[in-house]
């Protein structure tokens, strides 16, 4: 199954970009379901004003992800008034669509984890103090580790650890990779407002369409060869 991860980032611009790439992200998520492509939303960094959104970024799966992007990746522009600003005069406002390095979690195997037994602390009578029921589960990999002491039963407390470790693990990755992401969003502020890959007009957000067409060619054709035929 292909994966990608991209960036919809308003760069350096100001709240009318922010609010944007809030419209851009609902416009792209209803296509993304169209084909039937899953998502996940790794990270999102609000704008200043309500309703907008600084940068998104979204790891998509599927077959049809290739078919896509293309008409997605680059610089969108909006062209409409400020909502924010009642008498700006700019009416051209840019963001970047950007696909990101991919996403690697790697996955916890149990036989990296090595496990440790001591006697539970605690309110639970005496038992508790007596019997080495409470477990410490360390992942040798990365030094990540918890205590469990949940259960009276050792084997269920095993059980529980190997769970939490696994979340924890999966926590601390996924703190990283929103860095990364957040280093590579750094590298994308400055967005590029030549040739948009999309163009949206007015605060319905419409897609604006760019319709090729060659009838006024075929016409001046047909007209120059009937000319020629007089001669």
């Amino acid at each position: 199954m292909n994966q990608k991860v991209i960036q919809i980032t308003a760069g350096r611009g100001p709240a009318e970009c922010c609010w944007v790439v809030a419209q851009v992200l609902k416009c792209f998520l209803e296509e993304v379901k169209q084909v039937q492509l899953s998502y996940t939303i790794i990270q999102r960094i609000k704008g200043s004003e309500n309703g907008t959104v600084q940068s998104v970024t979204i790891q998509l799966k599927g077959d049809e992800i290739t078919n896509l992007l293309p008409s997605w990746l680059g610089t969108v522009q909006w062209i409409g008034t400020s909502t924010f600003r009642k008498y700006h005069k700019r009416k051209n406002w840019f963001i970047g669509i950007y696909e990101l390095d991919p996403v690697h979690l790697k996955s916890i195997e149990e036989k990296e984890i090595t496990f440790q037994t001591m006697r539970s602390t605690g309110p639970g009578g005496q038992n508790v103090n007596k019997v080495n029921s409470a477990v410490r589960a360390i992942h040798q990999p990365t030094g990540v580790t918890v205590v469990v002491m949940d259960s009276r039963s050792q084997h269920q407390n095993r059980k529980i650890a190997i769970e939490r470790l696994k979340d924890k693990i999966l926590e601390t990755q996924l703190d990283k990779l929103k860095q990364s992401l957040t280093d590579q969003w750094e590298n994308h502020l400055n967005v590029e407002r030549g040739n948009p890959i999309r163009i949206f007009k007015g605060t319905d957000f419409k897609k604006e369409k760019k319709i090729k067409t060659f009838k006024n060619k075929r016409n001046q054709l047909k007209k120059d060869l009937r000319n020629e035929l007089k001669r």
